[in-house]
This record gives structure tokens, sequence and C-alpha cells, in this order.
């Protein structure tokens, strides 16, 4: 437990990794996968993503926000284990409920100071935020300055990622129909982003070809670290093969002749997540600090 007695909360389409977690007591609230056979399954903790890549295989299921009363008991956790105040750093608004959910609940909390923040981002690029947050909260910074200074963090951090396959993301709706045909007819694999405003999937290149894609990722990484001094990278891969490694060496080489790299974090990709993503996703995180 921190000296300030906040606790830290996320959800599970941050993918915060599990050692960080442990290690700074960040709580984390699965959300749901429902199958059409009326099972239902809490993300990284009943289904781990290897099994559910295996499952989409013959189904596609849907995703789901934790409910309210699910945000509550986890809030009231944290102020049964001796925290006194709460923060919950969530995936952004624009792609998922589960902001304005926690919000609702916090706001009915009356005995128990708690603030929402959203990332406007997504995976590890959020899961940055989620990490800077608990640093910023162990640092001693004053519980009625977290929502600013999460905030400029929101503004800092920026995420990339490309798939194989747009067919997931085209049956779930996170992407429009022109992008999927195009994608499809063309071999066109859109760089998507979340819109920096809303949080919403936009696309920030479009790439011919998966490696094209991989270094237009690294690319865009390069050119938002422009604005900065310092940077904190990050790597999300839906397997864990030789692309870390490799596009490590490749940020390194093009970031850091232009940033001072202040580590580089490596995760895998969520249940929830993967199931709007399917298999062969890769991602990558920047943050300006």
């Amino acid at each position: 437990m921190n000296n300030q007695r906040i606790a830290v909360l996320t959800d599970s389409g941050t993918d915060v990794p599990a050692e960080f977690c442990a290690a700074h007591d960040v709580r984390v609230i699965p959300l749901h996968i429902n199958f059409s056979d009326g099972s239902s399954f809490r993300s990284g903790v009943d289904i781990s993503s290897e099994e559910l890549l295996c499952r989409i295989q013959t189904e596609i299921p849907k995703t789901s926000l934790p409910s309210p009363n699910q945000i509550r008991q986890a809030f009231e956790a944290a102020r049964d284990d001796g925290y006194e105040k709460a923060v919950m750093v969530t995936l952004s608004s624009g792609l998922s409920a589960t902001y304005q959910t926690a919000q609702l609940v916090t706001n009915q909390m009356k005995d128990f100071p708690a603030l929402v923040a959203d990332t406007r981002s997504i995976g590890i690029a959020a899961g940055l935020i989620v990490m800077q947050t608990a640093k910023l909260v162990e640092d001693g910074t004053p519980f009625e300055c977290l929502g600013q200074a999460i905030e400029e963090l929101a503004q800092r951090t920026r995420v990339f990622f490309s798939v194989k396959n747009l067919e997931y993301l085209h049956k779930g709706g996170r992407i429009s129909e022109p992008i999927y045909r195009l994608g499809k007819i063309l071999n066109i694999k859109p760089v998507l982003t979340c819109d920096p405003a809303d949080g919403h999937y936009i696309m920030a290149k479009k790439a011919r070809g998966w490696e094209r894609a991989l270094d237009t990722e690294v690319k865009l990484v390069a050119e938002h670290a422009k604005s900065y001094e310092n940077v904190r990278l990050a790597i999300c891969c839906s397997a864990a093969d030789d692309l870390f490694d490799e596009l490590e060496g490749k940020l390194r080489q093009e970031v850091g002749t232009i940033s001072q790299i202040e580590g580089i974090v490596r995760s895998g990709i969520s249940a929830d997540l993967l199931v709007h993503t399917g298999p062969d996703l890769v991602g990558l995180g920047i943050m300006g600090i």
C-alpha cells in the first residue's frame, strides 16, 4: 500500500503486465466474454488469451463491460483493505462504456472518494498511463491533482496497431465496411490508432502487406517521438515470438536517435481485446514524458 492510501484500479482492456500489477497492487477489473451458448467468462480470470484464440476458430463471442456491482465491489474491496481513496483508469470511453459505468458507481459512493480517468486509448498504450498513474501516486502526487495529471498523460500517449485479418474488427463493428473491403481486395493493412479527441478507432496510415504495416507502426511512433525529449515505449503481440525482439531493435534504431527511451514495456493482449482483433495483432505504444 502506498503512503497516500490511494488505490489504483483499471480494467482488463489496458493490458497492464501482471508483474507490474502485483508489485504495485494495481487492481484489474475484468471485462466479460460471452458465447452464444450462454456461457460467460471473465477475461484473464476464467479464460486466458490462448483459450480464447482456440475458441474463436468456431465462434466469435461478444464482450461486455463489468457490471456496476462488480465495479462497486472492487472499490469496496480496496476500501476494506485499508485504502482511503481510489483512482480508476479505464480503456477508451470511445470503445467501451466501462468509463461511464465506473463514473456512475463512484458518484454513488459518498463514503469513499474516487475518481475515474479516461485514457482514450487501449491495450498496452492505455497500460502505460495506468503504470505512470501508479508511480504518480507512489511519488506523492495529491489526490486532487491526479485527474489533471492523468489527462496530460493521455494527451501524450498514442497507440498504433495492425492485424493480419480484418474480419474480426469488421464483424465487431470496429472498422467500417470501406476499410474492410479495401484491405481484403488490395491486401491493404491499415495501421489503426485511437482518435486523441474521443478515443474511437481511426486509420493512421495504410500499408500494403504485413511487413510494411509493422514498419509503418515504427515510423509513426518515431514521428510522435519528435515532440518529446524522453519517451516510454511499449510493444504488444498476440503471441510471444521473435517479433518482440525484432520490433524493439527497430524502435531503438528509429526512435533512439530522436528521443531518450526510458524503458520499453512488453505485453501480451487480453482475451477481451482479442475478441475484436483475432490472432496476429501487433501494436506499439508511446508516451512522451
